[in-house]
Parts: C-alpha cells; structure tokens; sequence
C-alpha cells in the first residue's frame, strides 16, 4: 500500500487565499479545505516556492510531514516548527484520512470464468503450478479430454498440470514459484514458516522476512499477517502502533480482513464514524463479518436503521456480482468450494 502526497507551492496557497479562498495564516499556509479545492492549481507555470519562515524565493526543503510548506534549509525548517506543528498535524491527519477511506480497487477476475473473485478464502485457491488464483468454481467444474469426454483425474484448471498430493511435491512447487518472485507464493511459504507445516520447522523470523519480500513486490494485502506480527508478538516485539500502521497499509491495497480489524479498533476507542467508514468499504468488497459487525452497532444503537439498511444493500451488489450456477454447484458439493458467508 502505498499513499500519494500531493504537493503545492506556497506560491500557489498565497494566491488561493488572494482569490478569496481565505487569508493566509502566520505560518503562510492557507486553511486546509481551501487548499485542497484548489490542488488543480498546482501545476501552475509560476511555481516559485517560498519560505513558510523567512520568505525567500526558491525554497526546496519541504516538511516531511504535511508536504504544504517549503523551507530554505533545515535551519529555517526548525525555527517555524513551533508555528507550523499544530496545523501540520491537521493537514497530515487530514491527508492521511482521505487517503485511508478511498475504496479500493475491486479484485480481480478468475482468469478461466472472468467473474469477479470472490472475497471468502474458500471461494478461490491458488495454485503452485502456474502461480494462478482460481475460484471454487473453476476447480470444481469437471475435466474433460479431447474428444470431449469427462476424466477423473484432476489437473489445475488453469494449466491443467496435475495436482500435486504429496508435501514433498507442494514444498517443490512452492519453492519454484518462490524463486520466480512469485508474491502469493511467498505468503504460502510463510505461512508454512509460521505455522511449522508441510515439513518446516516454526520460525516467525523467516516468516517475516518472506512477506517484507512480497510485500516489496506489491503484494500488499500480506502487510495484515505483518500486523499480526506485531501486534502478537510473532517474530518482533509487541508494538500495537506498528500494527496498526500494517493494517492500514494492507487496507489500502485492498485488504478486507485489514479493514476490518482497524474498524473494530475504532470501535474501542468510541470511534464509531470512523469505524462504520472501514466497514462499510469492507462491505463493498464483500466482506461478510464487518456486515455483521455493523448489525452487532445497530442492535445496540451506535449506528442508525440507515446506516445498516446501506450495509445489507451493498452485500447483495456484491453477491450479484461473484454469483454464477458454476460456483454455486461447487458450494453445494463441497463446503470448501463456498464462496459466500
């Protein structure tokens, strides 16, 4: 996960609040809201930034923190810390938050059926041969020969190679996939690390160091079992402000469970608007237990009739977008193969 910063000059807030917008503060930065209505300006041909301290043209040096001002030098960056801290922090705050409640991009397509994934874990499967996600209906929709006949043996329905039964085999494919720079197989892996299956030995550490690794290939939804590492303790030492910062950058990329578990972290610090935002974009992408969570609110009267009445209706846009008569024969077969909640 990643976030945008968005930069515009202190030239170009001076001339926001000289339209009208508002009048510049003591530190030279205009009121947030302003600014942000007026982010298309920044790319202005006249972008000469200022000092937010001593005012001089050219500066270059811009707070790390907030990205609104500029500064000549460290120098100058220090002696306007003082003014400057307080609406920082609001503007931080305030990016950082428009950045966390954007709704991620849906998941992607089966790759056999072109239907949306679904969000629950047994509505897909990965497959260590080919490195493809398939869903539950594609894995359970028969096999047939050349000459149209149906076989028994099972094979991936994606590169139709046959599925492997032994650890041996599945520890062979998992490191395979590994050295290609496989993403999901790294996450595979550590789990195995993690757990102590298929053979390995436990070890958080190795664990940690296989999903850092993905996690530097994009594959961000794998910063939730970081989280989990920090926050338990796994491998690292406590640290639940870590956790959370895990956690927010696995919801970001799209992480349900991540969201989830950030809304119920708002629950316990009585921030239920915030909470209910988190939720509700979990719903959006089909996640089952922040529906509940949301029926668990309005029962006992934090959120309104409206507020869980919107919940129910984005869960069943998200049903009808992953439901088909493949996946729902898979579900009938095998509760594994369910994809729904």
């Amino acid at each position: 996960m990643s976030t945008s910063d968005n930069h515009t000059s202190t030239s170009d807030i001076k001339k926001t609040c000289k339209d009208g917008a508002s009048k510049s503060n003591n530190d030279g930065v205009c009121d947030v809201n302003n600014m942000l209505q007026n982010m298309s300006t920044a790319d202005s041909t006249d972008d000469i930034s200022v000092c937010a301290n001593c005012g001089k043209e050219g500066a270059n040096n811009i707070c790390n923190k907030c990205k609104q001002v500029t500064y000549c030098n460290a120098a100058c960056k220090k002696k306007h810390r003082s003014k400057h801290k307080k609406k920082c922090e609001r503007y931080a705050a305030e990016l950082h938050d428009k950045e966390l409640f954007k709704q991620p991009p849906a998941a992607e397509d089966c790759p056999i059926c072109f239907l949306r994934m679904p969000t629950h874990e047994t509505g897909y499967r990965y497959q260590s041969c080919c490195g493809k996600t398939v869903c539950s209906g594609c894995r359970h929709a028969p096999v047939y020969d050349n000459q149209g006949n149906k076989v028994n043996n099972r094979k991936c329905p994606f590169c139709r190679v046959p599925t492997p039964y032994a650890d041996e085999e599945i520890v062979e494919r998992l490191k395979k996939r590994v050295e290609a720079n496989d993403p999901a197989a790294m996450y595979k892996l550590g789990i195995c690390y993690r757990d102590g299956l298929l053979g390995y030995p436990q070890d958080h550490t190795k664990a940690l160091e296989l999903w850092h690794r993905a996690a530097e290939l994009d594959h961000t939804p794998i910063y939730l079992n970081i989280g989990y590492a920090h926050e338990y303790g796994e491998g690292v030492e406590i640290d639940k402000e870590k956790a959370t910062y895990y956690y927010e950058l696995a919801a970001l990329g799209g992480c349900e469970r991540a969201r989830y578990n950030l809304g119920n972290n708002e629950v316990r610090v009585g921030k239920v608007d915030r909470a209910l935002k988190h939720h509700m974009i979990a719903i959006r992408s089909g996640f089952a237990p922040s529906l509940k969570r949301i029926q668990i609110l309005y029962s006992e009267g934090f959120v309104t009739k409206e507020d869980y009445t919107k919940a129910l209706q984005l869960y069943q846009v998200y049903l009808g977008e992953i439901k088909s008569p493949q996946r729902d024969e898979a579900a009938a077969a095998y509760e594994e193969y369910r994809y729904y909640e």
